[in-house]
């Protein structure tokens, strides 16, 4: 029986960027299409099959432990972004600005995603979720330089609506206008109680 079930749920690929190697901040640059290798995105920040430690694991590691990169890719729902923009009095919030890889539209409450679905291109390109991207002040400080007053609002407007982060599973190209189907895992949610 196969661990992983196809879903009805579908995204477009409607916004891709990439964040330069040298960043002197997150953001990210504007692309059309990549080819996603096991280590992520070329010329990406976040690429490597292995990356250092960071904040957010350091109840398990030590800061800078070398471990396996599974923040490769930050990827963002269209309309989560838009929901975070009107909270933070904003017409429209510039992915860039949060350093996403991929904007994807039509998975409802998508940051809720289970950890562990995979989502596939019709090339068979293959993204696997790791978790929830909780908020962090360094957008916000984008959103300030570029909109004064609104950027303060962003980390409790993004609760729950940061998008996930993911790694490549299976090689292959992705294109802004590509679908990927959502597969998730045969799994009831743990329920230690």
């Amino acid at each position: 029986m196969p661990e992983l079930v196809p879903t009805d749920h579908y995204a477009e690929v409607v916004w891709m960027g990439r964040v330069p190697v040298d960043r002197p901040d997150i953001r990210s640059q504007p692309i059309a299409r990549a080819e996603l290798t096991y280590a992520g995105m070329a010329d990406d920040h976040h690429a490597g099959l292995t990356r250092p430690s960071c904040v957010r694991v350091t109840a398990q590691y030590p800061k800078g432990t070398e471990i396996r990169n599974t923040r490769q890719l930050s990827i963002l729902s269209a309309e989560e972004l838009a929901a975070i923009a009107a909270e933070i009095g904003l017409e429209e919030l510039d992915p860039r600005l949060l350093g996403a890889s991929l904007v994807l539209r039509g998975i409802p409450d998508f940051t809720h995603v289970p950890p562990a679905s995979r989502l596939q291109s019709e090339a068979g390109t293959t993204l696997t979720v790791d978790m929830l991207n909780g908020p962090c002040n360094l957008p916000a400080r984008e959103i300030e330089r570029e909109a004064a007053g609104h950027g303060k609002g962003f980390k409790k407007a993004a609760e729950g609506r940061r998008g996930v982060t993911a790694w490549v599973e299976r090689e292959g190209p992705l294109a802004v206008g590509d679908r990927l189907r959502l597969h998730v895992p045969r799994q009831r949610a743990w329920a230690p109680t």
